[in-house]
């Protein structure tokens, strides 16, 4: 099955982590594929952090970017997948740095009518500010011994950093809810436009979890890919009040759930969603 595929990063405000995950993404095993940067409204610093990878790797980066000051996380991922070239969208957070064969594994483990749901290892600050480029370019954060050397807890969990092919596969299947997680999911924009993408009155906070709830109202099934698709959350201090006990986002959240709603009309087609002249090609 041949198809173009899209990445789309989303941040906000932790332009140090985000170049690690451009290095991350720069260093796959799969080529070809689009990268987009969805800015949630972060300072210049994001803005020079793209511009500096694009020419040490001369790698493309689309960055889309609004000109508000609260996070509009919602708003922006609706403009990635509009903007998106891509056939398939593989979701992540800019601070998460995806090992080597990231891209391939959500690729080979796409299916018809399906979204993918993946995790993240949480790394200690003591491991995250550790981490340099050429930690990410030669797998050293991926691997254990190089964690371990530099602080990561004997009690962490490590299934997902050691486990491989097949025993990988099978972990993947131990039952569990598999919710569309904004910082490792993807699948197919047409199945992610029938539903309209995110509901723009969630700021941040539920926005991932309500996609997935109405993804599979529509029909569409899910895959677990938590020890196959692997990468690494880098620790740090968010700037944003994490929404998920908003009581707006919590009455949405629950509406979707007991009216299993499919459609929102707050979505990408509302209006406004996408313009031409908000994003930067570069």
């Amino acid at each position: 099955m041949s198809f173009k595929t899209s990445v789309i990063i989303s941040t906000d405000s932790s332009s140090e982590w985000l170049e690690m995950a451009l290095w991350g993404y720069g260093n796959q095993s799969y080529r070809g594929f689009q990268v987009i940067v969805a800015d949630n409204g972060s300072d210049h610093e994001t803005v020079d952090v793209v511009r500096d990878f694009q020419k040490n790797s001369g790698m493309t980066i689309d960055y889309l970017q609004h000109g508000e000051e609260d996070c509009q996380r919602s708003f922006m991922l609706n403009k990635a997948i509009k903007y998106a070239t891509g056939d398939y969208l593989i979701f992540v957070d800019g601070d998460c740095v995806p090992r080597k064969d990231f891209v391939a594994v959500h690729r080979k483990s796409a299916r018809p009518d399906h979204f993918l749901s993946g995790g993240h290892t949480n790394l200690p600050m003591c491991c995250s500010v550790s981490v340099d480029k050429e930690a990410v370019l030669t797998g050293d954060l991926f691997n254990i011994v190089w964690l371990q050397q530099n602080g990561y807890p004997d009690t962490a969990k490590k299934l997902r950093l050691i486990l491989k092919q097949p025993l990988s596969g099978l972990f993947n299947l131990i039952p569990t809810q598999n919710n569309w997680n904004g910082h490792n999911a993807s699948g197919w924009k047409q199945n992610i436009l029938s539903v309209n993408g995110f509901d723009e009155r969630i700021k941040n906070g539920s926005e991932c979890f309500d996609l997935g709830e109405r993804l599979k109202h529509s029909g569409i099934k899910t895959r677990r890919i938590r020890y196959t698709a692997v990468s690494v959350h880098l620790s740090h201090q968010p700037d944003y009040i994490n929404g998920a006990h908003c009581p707006v986002n919590i009455a949405i959240r629950n509406e979707t759930i007991e009216n299993r709603v499919s459609f929102t009309p707050y979505g990408i087609l509302q209006g406004g969603a996408f313009s031409e002249t908000d994003y930067t090609r570069s």
